[in-house]
């Protein structure tokens, strides 16, 4: 956010390599700005040719081939094409316009927030992979893992998962449990790649040790985990829950930026980039 055109003077002096200016925030008339810059010093962001409707029914799309895909999981069958069929349908929603693909899924978190939390993270995953410049196979995968990383969820009591009030002890160590739980099911049906297994096990694990089942500290996560970690917990704090209210993406991201000890301060910086 510009408040002045001095504000811009002062960061094209210092040793910025390139800066996201919000139209929307800023102060001075932005658009009026980057129009009288040489055109390979800015642009303005594509306009967003997707709708509501194109967006609404690829994560219809994503939903379907998820619950099939994960419930052939529990019952012991893999089938990863409906995985990834599902990764890239929320992949194809997200693409175009971040900021739509997360107003439709907040649209319909009330009869279907349990997918949808998957389905959201996979796709934002899959846009960071993309941001960060990773080969087509890698994107995918790292979209697969997102469908996958709360698999251990499905296998805990309903009871627990949806209870609007607080957890005693016993209930919080078996929603602390999910990643072990989601990871061992998938070690045992075998066929799934160590990047889903450890996106899958280790998505709650912080920067600074804190973290949970190992307590592995910031050189011991790899980038795949350190993606997922930030978009788990970002859907997480800009949904409604049963036990507290949506954040705004600026809150979420405030929020974030200021816990480098748990979160990777670069990709919480690209996933600001993500909403202009």
């Amino acid at each position: 956010m510009l408040d002045s055109e001095e504000d811009l003077r002062a960061i094209l002096h210092s040793s910025a390599v390139d800066i996201l200016v919000s139209r929307q925030k800023s102060r001075i008339d932005v658009t009026a700005l980057l129009q009288r810059a040489p055109p390979r010093y800015a642009k303005l962001a594509s306009v967003d040719k997707s709708s509501p409707t194109e967006t609404d029914e690829a994560l219809d799309d994503a939903i379907i081939t998820m619950r099939q895909g994960l419930a052939g999981m529990v019952s012991g069958k893999l089938d990863m094409e409906q995985i990834a069929q599902s990764a890239a349908s929320a992949r194809r929603a997200v693409e175009a316009a971040p900021d739509l693909f997360m107003q439709v899924t907040r649209l319909k978190t009330k009869d279907k927030g349990t997918y949808l939390h998957s389905i959201s993270v996979a796709g934002l995953m899959a846009q960071m992979a993309v941001l960060l410049e990773f080969d087509e196979d890698l994107v995918d995968e790292i979209g697969r893992a997102g469908i996958l990383h709360d698999l251990g969820k499905l296998l805990i009591p309903n009871a627990i998962l949806n209870k609007p009030g607080k957890l005693n002890a016993t209930e919080m160590r078996m929603i602390r449990s999910h990643p072990e739980i989601g990871y061992r099911h998938m070690k045992k049906l075998g066929g799934v790649s160590n990047l889903i297994l450890d996106v899958c096990r280790l998505h709650h694990e912080a920067l600074d040790g804190s973290g949970y089942p190992l307590g592995l500290k910031a050189e011991q996560i790899n980038t795949a985990v350190r993606i997922c970690t930030v978009f788990d917990v970002f859907d997480a704090l800009t949904s409604v829950r049963s036990y507290k209210k949506a954040w705004s993406t600026a809150e979420a991201l405030t929020w974030m930026y200021d816990k480098p000890n748990l979160f990777d301060r670069k990709l919480v910086l690209r996933l600001g980039s993500m909403f202009r």
